[in-house]
């Protein structure tokens, strides 16, 4: 890609960025791992519910809030590990990227999102959630009638034993619901309309919805919105478009966007940066001039690891359903530059190891603008946080991508061999995510660079996302993308 591409185009800039956190650990249950491990071992459960993580202990967990931005990234670094040991006192569930939301009110927005009936809270439940989210900030009017006045307890387990549906539990065992499949036009019928699957739309729906609510609240207007680019996990069919998707103008709709339009970009973990680069490109183009990207969470990834944090008798830590919103608009002078000559790519004839994808998503891009591996302050890849893999053995994902970034300098010449470590202490910084796969690619690094450049703490940072394409056993595939973040420098 010629540089000089870049020049006399309309630039994009990302203008704010939102996180949201769900703390539902009652939900452990139906990760995708979990899940399958249970129907093995239907013991399991109870040991699951002697390791679930309270409200407070997920609000003050250290790298929950790096996350919602309560603490930088480098903050970890000082904080004595394991970090779930170390709480951080007097800590907030509201941050100033977004929130961490108890279970129960997080209950109350799957029901404001549930168009079709799908979910029962009972009566009692219900009374209490709708008082709290009456006080709640994003909370709008229009959303309290949506949640009804809720049914009896015996209702609810009249339709779990009769009807196909599936109990909602609360408080660890505390049964509070059920979600039920839906009924009439062949649904009875179809697979991939079963209250497991439709759980998991309607949590990604409602973690996406606050992460998109949060952005607008801070940022500008629902009406100014154009475009919505959806780049959540969850497929979203059927009735026979098994991958229909749209989750965007889903969560558009609950966010008051009604001038915009949109479309999901799928593309496994690295769908974020994917739709992130093509929001850019959209306002660059002069099609548009406000793009949203959002996610919500993978309900599928809940407890993905947690046999390695029962093995090493530690709270099960995937307990968190994430979101994400970024607002891409054009050049307003000050805000951070999404650098469309810096776009690295993931080629069919790139090859598949680490070291191939990242000279791809690295090495090349930076050659093309002249920029040595070392004139890049930050680099955010998957930030996975290590003390929800290193227990189940997957090691720590952030700090060998940053060793392996380093080692492409050591080649170039760019470093010393010696100095490789303060390269990855320099350059990198603490895994901090959840495992919700397409949620930890690169973007919970998005809201920490821009506050930094907006302070001129630093000029840029590269992001980039991997993805495995084998995993839909389509191809033996993997993918990538990045591009470069740039302080802006309208003001110079």
């Amino acid at each position: 890609m010629d540089s000089c591409l870049y020049e006399g185009k309309v630039k994009a800039v990302v203008k704010a960025v939102s996180y949201f956190l769900g703390h539902v650990p009652s939900m452990i249950r139906y990760g995708s791992k979990p899940s399958r491990e249970i129907a093995k071992d239907p013991s399991l459960i109870t040991r699951i519910l002697d390791h679930l993580q309270g409200f407070d202990e997920a609000v003050a967990y250290p790298p929950n809030q790096v996350f919602i931005g309560n603490l930088d990234p480098e903050e970890l670094s000082r904080i004595d590990t394991p970090w779930y040991q170390n709480p951080m006192p007097d800590a907030s569930r509201w941050g100033a990227f977004g929130e961490i939301m108890p279970e129960d009110e997080f209950y109350g927005m799957m029901k404001v999102c549930d168009e079709f009936q799908l979910l029962s809270l009972e009566e009692g439940f219900m009374e209490e959630l709708t008082s709290k989210l009456k006080c709640h900030p994003l909370v709008r009017p229009d959303d309290i009638p949506r949640l009804g006045k809720g049914v009896a307890l015996g209702e609810i387990e009249k339709i779990i034993r009769e009807e196909d549906a599936i109990p909602l539990f609360a408080k660890g065992n505390q049964l509070i619901g059920c979600c039920r499949r839906p009924k009439g036009g062949g649904a009875e019928e179809d697979p991939n309309l079963v209250p497991h699957i439709l759980l998991e739309n309607l949590s990604s729906r409602a973690s996406g919805v606050m992460a998109l609510r949060n952005l607008i609240d801070k940022t500008g207007e629902a009406q100014e919105i154009d475009y919505l680019l959806g780049c959540g996990e969850e497929a979203v069919g059927d009735r026979y478009n098994r991958g229909g998707g749209n989750m965007a103008k889903a969560i558009g709709n609950s966010c008051g966007c009604i001038r915009a339009t949109g479309a999901d970009v799928k593309a496994f973990c690295c769908a974020p940066v994917h739709a992130t680069v093509l929001a850019a490109s959209l306002i660059s183009s002069g099609i548009f001039k406000n793009v949203a990207v959002v996610a919500g969470g993978s309900l599928a990834k809940l407890g993905m690891k947690f046999q390695g944090h029962l093995r090493h008798d530690m709270p099960i830590l995937e307990n968190v359903l994430a979101g994400v919103a970024v607002w891409v608009g054009q050049d307003d002078g000050k805000n951070p530059v999404i650098r469309l000559d810096s776009i690295g790519k993931h080629e069919i004839n790139s090859g598949s190891s680490q070291v191939d994808i990242l000279e791809t998503l690295v090495v090349q891009p930076l050659e093309r603008l002249s920029l040595k591996l070392t004139e890049v302050d930050k680099y955010a890849t998957e930030m996975h946080n290590p003390e929800l893999t290193e227990p189940q053995g997957s090691g720590n994902v952030p700090r060998t991508n940053y060793r392996t970034i380093g080692s492409f300098a050591v080649i170039r010449n760019e470093i010393q061999r010696s100095s490789l470590e303060n390269f990855v202490a320099r350059h990198g910084m603490p895994g901090f995510s959840p495992t919700q796969g397409h949620i930890a690619s690169a973007v919970p690094v998005l809201g920490h660079s821009v506050r930094k450049m907006m302070k001129g703490e630093i000029k840029n940072t590269m992001f980039l996302a991997k993805g495995s394409l084998f995993l839909g056993r389509i191809t033996q595939l993997s993918d990538g993308i990045s591009f470069l973040l740039e302080r802006n420098k309208g003001g110079e």
